[in-house]
């Protein structure tokens, strides 16, 4: 099936040639709601947010340098004002995030648009919601991805339901908010914050994405020199 084509192209004067490009496909069969958190001190793209139908595409431009994070919104309504509530996922009940995180449990895919090196990762320390991958635009680079659906095999203690039906499922800090699980106070370093059997069952399903707060070691990737495919489902 042909991928129709929304363009939203986000203007810098300072882009430049280094300048990343960021498809977002959403391979799902429901619209989602790509929202977008800069790091403090970073543009914010695309306003924060935007609307992707299923089986569509949207560009947007990231200038050198650039950090944050972006994450499916789901189950959304919105007034002709852009006002409204997203199921999973919501940055304050707005279409355009406008700097607002969205609300755990959500998937995350996080970028630092580093020189010369790009680092990313899949994050599921705060939840999950939609399958989400990063597809760098160079062969010699490694992609991340969680593409397993999380909410069909969510433990019943972690399920987030809407309407009857699991739409997210929740890490075990989020869940518990023990220091163990979110390695705080005594357990905030790698020798003492270990997986857990929640986080194990996250990695196994998604072994590249990050399933607790020190899981860098095969979670985290590098890239020089690509663009970037944000893919949903």
């Amino acid at each position: 099936m042909a991928l129709g084509r929304l363009c939203f192209v986000l203007l810098f004067s300072y882009l430049g040639a280094d300048a990343k490009l960021f498809t977002f496909r959403n391979d799902c069969e429901v619209t989602l709601w790509p929202g977008i958190l800069a790091n403090a001190g970073k543009p914010q793209l695309a306003n924060g947010g935007f609307r992707l139908p299923p089986h569509s595409a949207a560009t947007i431009f990231a200038p050198t340098g650039w950090a944050g994070r972006f994450w499916a919104r789901s189950q959304c309504t919105f007034d002709e004002t852009g006002n409204g509530k997203c199921a999973t996922g919501d940055c304050g009940g707005a279409l355009r995030c406008n700097g607002a995180g969205g609300v755990p449990p959500a998937t995350l895919a996080e970028f630092s648009l580093d020189n010369p090196k790009d680092f990313y990762d899949i994050s599921l320390v705060d939840g999950f919601n939609i399958p989400i991958s990063i597809v760098p635009s160079l062969t010699n680079c490694s992609g991340a991805e969680c593409t397993a659906d999380l909410n069909r095999q969510c433990r019943p203690e972690l399920q987030v339901t809407s309407d009857g039906k699991v739409v997210a499922c929740k890490s075990a800090c989020l869940a518990f908010g023990k220091p163990e699980f979110c390695c705080a106070g005594s357990y905030s370093n790698p020798n003492t914050c270990k997986p857990s059997v929640y986080s194990k069952e996250f990695k196994a399903a998604c072994p590249t994405a990050y399933s607790y707060a020190f899981d860098d070691p095969t979670s985290t990737f590098t890239c020089q020199g690509a663009d970037y495919s944000i893919i949903f489902c």
